[in-house]
């Protein structure tokens, strides 16, 4: 029997640990002789031609994970699938499973839906389709009876699962972003998450997750992440990987190679922040989610969150001066209004990580502010990712605010491209949410160049400061981000020397004149990683 198991990623710099761990499954537990094969794909290469090359291997049966970035696209190839092949479809993954009658009623083209652990239900599957088992031996699979719809109930596993890092993963990984896991399932109940209801929390062998890890970061991988949902929810667990990091990183793990850990910041405890404040220079990325300030929010949402303590935890984290911190803000939820978020993007921002996320809610199949509207009344797209459109607190207006001030804060700061130049603006009498709040509200939602964007907050920013010092702080802004060299005419700084002293410079050097007090500085750039890493440029005065 001929099995693909395809999958759909966002981008191709993503490889999913998906399709792996069900092949993984498939070796390890089916008891049928399959030929079982991963073939992968993006949302934005052409439908047809990826369709077209599964259909050449006759496959008896094709399987995909769905997701609310790829179930639009996943739902069309399978129907192009069917139409030109007799094969079994099934879907799986947190955007079918809980709607496993909706799909099969609306979807003919699709047979069946697992809902549940893959690795564990998917042989099971496969042995069903083999005739070694009946469908309702199959753990969590859905299917057609006639015209009802069947579910049999799901199981709950103890065990680690086995390693999805074969070799066949390895040959198509090719240096791409790579997904691993040291844990399943969450400790805690928010009301828009899936990750508590997924399966009763538990940890994997420590041995056999150092044993994966060793594989990642030797195969050419420069991002591994781990997609625990709360990694540091067991501090012994935690601590030892991070332990194990720390002690190899540069020997077995080489060094450049980055871990992106999910956290709770308010539970870390001292022996974490012992390893953390250890870890050499980009080899830890941290994203914690606030999502809010509002105390009142967090206990609507099931949050439990210590504010205080997530305050003085990040500050800390960031005072170590060698991760790159990520938080998270989260628009639209509940009791939320413009003001509360307000003082919570403040807050946030204050914090100066190196990233702050503007997200908006999104009301996904399985969460309780999905199945409970009556708690949680908002207003919602029925499209996937069904994000919030308004609430009793946020007007539809008010969300459409907050969008250009994203786009403005992802412009101007998380890009770190305009970095002086928010400093000098914030000390011109603007709070954080309202500096990115006016200049979302005139760039939009375009997508101005960095050239442009400079003379546009020129433009718009003059009557609040000193012309010459918001001239002098944006070509600061430009000169760093060194791929960007060329000044506009307007914001250029004269000085009768420049272009004799811009010439007898290397390449990776920069030469610019503080207009006002007549100072000439050199920045080199050489060898920084990346746009946040500038502000370690070595600006040198003549």
């Amino acid at each position: 029997m001929k099995i693909i198991i395809g999958c759909l990623n966002s981008k191709y710099i993503h490889i999913s640990s998906a399709p792996w761990c069900l092949l993984a499954g498939v070796k390890e537990f089916c008891k049928s002789r399959v030929d079982a094969k991963v073939m992968e794909s993006t949302i934005n290469a052409d439908l047809d031609s990826f369709a077209n090359e599964i259909v050449k291997q006759k496959p008896d049966c094709v399987s995909f994970s769905c997701y609310i970035w790829n179930i639009t696209k996943t739902l069309e190839l399978c129907k192009k699938i069917k139409s030109a092949l007799n094969c079994v479809i099934v879907l799986g993954g947190p955007e079918v499973a809980y709607r496993k009658q909706a799909v099969l009623k609306d979807y003919p083209f699709v047979d069946y839906v697992l809902s549940g652990e893959g690795e564990y239900c998917f042989p099971l599957f496969l042995d069903m389709l083999a005739g070694v088992l009946d469908k309702t031996e199959v753990d969590s699979l859905a299917y057609r009876d006639g015209k009802n719809i069947v579910s049999v109930p799901e199981k709950c596993y103890c065990t680690t699962p086995p390693s999805p890092f074969c070799d066949e993963y390895f040959l198509a990984q090719k240096g791409r972003i790579s997904y691993i896991e040291s844990s399943r399932g969450c400790p805690y109940r928010c009301a828009f998450c899936l990750s508590g209801r997924v399966s009763p929390l538990r940890f994997f062998d420590l041995e056999r997750v150092k044993s994966d890890i060793l594989l990642l970061a030797n195969s050419g991988t420069k991002t591994i992440k781990f997609v625990d949902r709360t990694f540091n929810s067991k501090e012994s667990h935690a601590n030892a990987i991070l332990e194990f990091i720390l002690q190899n990183y540069g020997k077995k793990i080489p060094s450049g190679v980055s871990f992106h850990f999910e956290i709770a910041g308010d539970i870390l405890k001292e022996s974490t922040f012992e390893i953390l404040s250890k870890m050499p220079p980009f080899a830890v990325q941290l994203e914690i989610g606030m999502q809010s300030f509002n105390e009142q929010t967090l206990a609507l949402i099931n949050r439990k969150t210590d504010t205080k303590k997530l305050i003085s935890n990040i500050k800390r984290l960031i005072s170590f001066n060698n991760m790159h911190i990520h938080i998270d803000l989260i628009a639209g939820l509940t009791g939320e209004d413009l003001e509360s978020f307000e003082k919570s993007f403040d807050i946030g921002f204050d914090l100066r990580a190196n990233m702050l996320q503007l997200g908006f809610l999104k009301l996904l199949y399985g969460a309780a502010m999905r199945e409970h509207p009556e708690k949680y009344p908002c207003e919602y797209s029925p499209n996937p990712p069904y994000e919030v459109i308004s609430t009793p607190w946020l007007t539809a207006d008010e969300i459409t605010r907050l969008h250009y001030c994203e786009n403005a804060l992802d412009r101007l700061y998380n890009s770190g491209r305009f970095l002086f130049t928010v400093d000098y603006l914030l000390n011109c009498g603007f709070t954080p949410f309202l500096l990115f709040c006016k200049v979302g509200d005139i760039i939009k939602s375009s997508n101005l160049s960095p050239r442009e964007l400079a003379l546009v907050l020129y433009d718009n920013f003059l009557e609040y400061c000193d012309a010459d010092i918001l001239k002098e702080k944006l070509v600061c802004d430009l000169v760093c981000a060194s791929c960007y060299t060329q000044i506009p005419e307007r914001l250029k700084l004269r000085h009768p020397h420049y272009k004799k002293l811009k010439q007898a410079l290397p390449s990776t050097c920069r030469a610019f004149v503080l207009e006002k007090s007549g100072k000439i500085f050199i920045c080199d750039t050489a060898g920084k990683k990346d746009f946040f890493s500038r502000l370690e440029c070595e600006f040198t005065e003549i």
